[in-house]
């Protein structure tokens, strides 16, 4: 097994907050959600940010968490990696050219692992509805506490959508003040009509002016640059 070492950045005191919120929300959703679905409307949103944190506050907990990157058309996760990507990655897995421990990476955060998307295919929707993909869900079902997928904008490509039903719930995040009312619920509709229950909607990137008055107060704080809204039911 690979291990990969991670960048990470102090997140201020507000945002672990709302972010420790989001997961307790997810944790009361039921004994039976395991497998997240991470999507948004478009890309820029955040979205990876927080699958990533969301999976680092699980490991917080001692529980086993693996986050699997599913973007294979642009994906940002080598990017979050300090030295040597891994060889292969989920593309190279789906498609056959590799076996199934040659894509789960140990990280430098105990009991966090992680498959990386790697290279970009030709056919990533064809690669997403393979078996070999219903196996690694499968096999992550019963060896990690916690899944979260982070998936391609719903609002942009189908892939989210495919891979839903393979999933015991999705969170599709927002950015404040970017996504008109009616795109997001087309998307809340198109992950409604893949049979994968909206576990809530993520508000991300929202101006303190609005919804900090209490970190205001008392932790001098002007503005959020991310924020972390608790899931909301749609």
């Amino acid at each position: 097994m690979q291990t990969i070492r991670l960048k990470r950045e102090k997140r201020p005191y507000e945002i672990n907050e709302e972010l420790k919120l989001l997961r307790t929300n997810l944790l009361f959703c039921g004994a039976d959600k395991h497998v997240f679905l991470m999507t948004s409307a478009f890309s820029g949103e955040g979205k990876s940010t927080v699958s990533s944190d969301l999976c680092l506050s699980f490991a917080e907990l001692g529980k086993n968490v693996i986050l699997i990157d599913a973007d294979l058309r642009k994906s940002v996760r080598k990017h979050k990696i300090i030295g040597n990507v891994p060889e292969y990655g989920l593309s190279h897995y789906l498609s056959g050219q590799c076996e199934l421990n040659d894509v789960i990476c140990q990280t430098d955060v105990d009991q966090l692992y992680m498959v990386i998307a790697s290279a970009v295919p030709p056919n990533p929707t064809e690669l997403l509805a393979s078996e070999n993909m219903q196996r690694l869900i499968s096999f992550c079902r019963e060896h990690f506490d916690y899944i979260v997928v982070d998936c391609p904008p719903i609002g942009l490509v189908v892939d989210p959508a495919i891979i839903a039903p393979l999933c015991d719930g999705t969170m599709i995040l927002i950015e404040s003040n970017e996504v008109k009312y009616r795109l997001a619920q087309e998307c809340v509709a198109k992950m409604k009509a893949a049979g994968c229950p909206i576990l809530g909607v993520i508000l991300n990137k929202v101006s303190e002016k609005k919804f900090g008055r209490y970190y205001t107060k008392y932790y001098g704080k002007k503005y959020y640059k991310s924020y972390y809204a608790h899931t909301e039911n749609t």
